[in-house]
């Protein structure tokens, strides 16, 4: 896709004419920009205009981390590296998966204050921005499915603005607090909502500390901080990501609908795999207040034998089961 700055891509809508602005407004917008980088709470008011357009500039970081995976031709590969990476994937994908949709989107089980602070810490270095935004958006999306105000419906805006364009424009980046006042009244939440850019950053510093580490005290694993970086922050952060919204674009294209709901999601198991249960979505939208998304025994969900074993430890509790008539429909 090529990108003339006279007009705004909207992937998957039509090419727009945008009128340029003026030298001195750029450069305050640029600055703007970069600030909200860092602090999420400097927005400006939502122009209705631009609203649902890419934000370039705003969303360059995002697009640096996808391009810096191609370092993997320069920094080379080892089993170490390998295994930090899929470590990465595995732990921030049941945080988010457990606690950003299972827990602080929908409350399907308890747990301590401090256990919600350390996985919503863990969310948090996903690049999917903070708990208080994942969880708004989500519940909306709930709200509005395959609607026009359902920002990642398939049926309504395309594939590729369901995958990724939605999460790129303005109208994306705002956390309605207004959806999540259970969650809201967290300060330790807001403060990871507000500074989302925090943790990611600080995990790539630490992992290429980690690299560094290795390549210096145990040089036979072949490791170093560049490569320790690249594989364990970018590589694993980009593929989590698109593991992660598949659930928004092939998980309402593909599959099989056990249940007859008023949208077309579906039941996936290869989305299950790579999501860690997520993948039986027609399940969860027919009944989002279980904590189990799998509603046979055969239906594999990691994330509901992870958090069953939590639960066991005492870390959770209260863990909602599937109601005997969803069980009754679901053997139907």
């Amino acid at each position: 896709m090529s990108f003339d700055p006279g007009h705004t891509s909207t992937l998957d809508g039509p090419v727009v004419p945008s009128t340029p602005a003026p030298r001195g407004t750029r450069w305050r917008r640029a600055i703007a920009t970069v600030r909200r980088w860092i602090d999420t709470d400097t927005q400006a008011p939502l122009d209705e205009a631009r609203a649902d357009r890419i934000d370039w500039l705003r969303t360059s970081p995002f697009i640096a981390m996808h391009l810096a995976c191609i370092a993997v031709l320069w920094v080379g590969v080892s089993p170490i590296a390998l295994i930090v990476a899929a470590a990465m994937y595995a732990i921030r994908m049941f945080a988010l998966t457990a606690f950003y949709h299972r827990y602080f989107s929908h409350k399907t089980f308890r747990t301590s204050r401090a256990m919600q602070f350390v996985f919503a810490l863990i969310g948090a270095s996903s690049v999917q921005r903070g708990p208080l935004w994942w969880a708004a958006h989500h519940r909306n999306h709930h709200r509005h499915t395959e609607t026009a105000l359902d920002p990642h419906s398939p049926s309504v805006h395309g594939f590729l603005r369901s995958h990724v364009g939605w999460f790129l424009t303005p109208r994306a980046f705002r956390t309605e607090l207004e959806r999540v006042p259970d969650l809201a009244r967290f300060p330790e939440l807001r403060v990871l909502d507000r500074y989302d850019t925090l943790v990611p950053v600080l995990l790539a510093a630490a992992l290429f500390g980690l690299g560094a580490l290795l390549q210096r005290l145990a040089p036979q694993l072949g490791t170093s901080g560049s490569q320790m970086l690249v594989w364990g922050f970018f590589v694993s952060t980009t593929v989590l990501f698109h593991a992660t919204v598949t659930i928004n674009s092939l998980a309402h294209r593909y599959g099989k609908r056990r249940f007859d709901t008023k949208d077309d999601s579906r039941n996936n198991l290869w989305l299950a795999l790579i999501t860690f249960g997520e993948g039986w979505h027609n399940n969860h939208h027919f009944y989002p207040g279980t904590v189990r998304q799998g509603f046979r025994w055969w239906e594999i969900d990691l994330t509901y034998y992870g958090l069953r074993v939590m639960a066991l430890l005492g870390l959770v509790r209260d863990l909602k089961p599937i109601p005997a008539w969803v069980a009754a429909r679901a053997k139907a």
